[in-house]
């Protein structure tokens, strides 16, 4: 047995959610916020059979994008470090997800 931690945006997180419950995973959702961006997002807990861990990881995979978001840079909030460290917004990869599998001792549903 295996809990699977998934940390998805939230603009995906009901098609991921949908998905795996289609295929008959038992789904937790959480609302969390990321710490770089402060944007929302999903905590899937998941628990999985050791045999379906790859399939439940193929679907997160499949419905979590990778997104660009323009932000300003440090300098924009006159953080700057060095002079000639550039001050225009700068383009960053959001989205995706971030997925741990971790060893459950035991899972009992009451």
């Amino acid at each position: 047995m295996k809990l699977i931690i998934a940390i998805v945006n939230n603009e995906d997180s009901s098609v991921v959610a949908s998905a795996l419950t289609k295929e008959k995973f038992t789904v937790t959702r959480l609302a969390t916020n990321g710490g770089f961006l402060m944007v929302g997002n999903t905590t899937f807990l998941i628990g999985v059979e050791d045999d379906k861990v790859e399939f439940a990881k193929s679907i997160i995979n499949k419905y979590s994008q990778t997104r660009t978001h323009t932000v300003p840079s440090t300098g924009a909030f006159g953080m700057n470090m060095r002079p000639d460290e550039p001050t225009a917004p700068r383009d960053v990869s959001v989205g995706g997800a971030t997925v741990f599998v971790m060893g459950v001792e035991s899972m009992d549903k009451y």
